[in-house]
């Protein structure tokens, strides 16, 4: 933002906080983690160890239909990743390494995160925003062409390991 020219922005802090909240992120039914590890438990071929590729859609289901890492927790709005990040703009979730042996898996997953470092129209009209003279000011920083402080696109990557085995059930 200093330099006004809209460059995209990767701080190593920020993967770190993107990997600590995948991991901490336990939600049956949010966690796009949590809907993988149960993809693949329910999925795989155990007695060929193998994932087969015509239940290639129940993973995309299980990510598309968990919750993308966001930080509009209730404890970003203290931690400092509700303003720098807070809502996500793209996520690319890429399985790197499926292994399966004696009735476990284990899986690599990356997670590939961007944001704007800027405020829209939306974000101006929200209220939790617009209440704060800051944001404004920020806002017409932004726009008012004698100014023009780009947003800028903030990067994030963080790498997960997800295991599992075979369910007795």
């Amino acid at each position: 933002m200093q330099s006004a020219n809209g460059t995209p922005f990767r701080d190593v802090s920020l993967d770190r906080a993107l990997k600590e909240h995948i991991i901490r992120d336990n939600s049956q039914e949010n966690s796009t983690r949590v809907l993988l590890q149960k993809a693949f438990e329910d999925n795989i071929d155990w007695e060929n160890n193998i994932y087969p590729s015509i239940e290639k859609a129940k993973l995309y289901e299980a990510i598309s239909g968990g919750k993308l890492p966001k930080f509009d927790r209730f404890q970003d709005n203290f931690n400092g990743m509700g303003i720098t990040v807070h809502d996500t703009w793209a996520t690319h979730i890429t399985i790197k390494l499926l292994h399966i042996d004696n009735g476990c898996f284990r899986a690599v997953v990356h997670y590939k995160v961007q944001d704007h470092f800027g405020l829209d129209s939306d974000d101006i009209l929200n209220t939790k925003f617009s209440q704060f003279h800051f944001f404004r000011i920020w806002f017409i920083l932004q726009r008012y062409n004698q100014f023009c402080f780009k947003p800028f696109m903030t990067n994030m990557e963080a790498t997960v390991e997800i295991t599992g085995g075979r369910s007795e059930s």
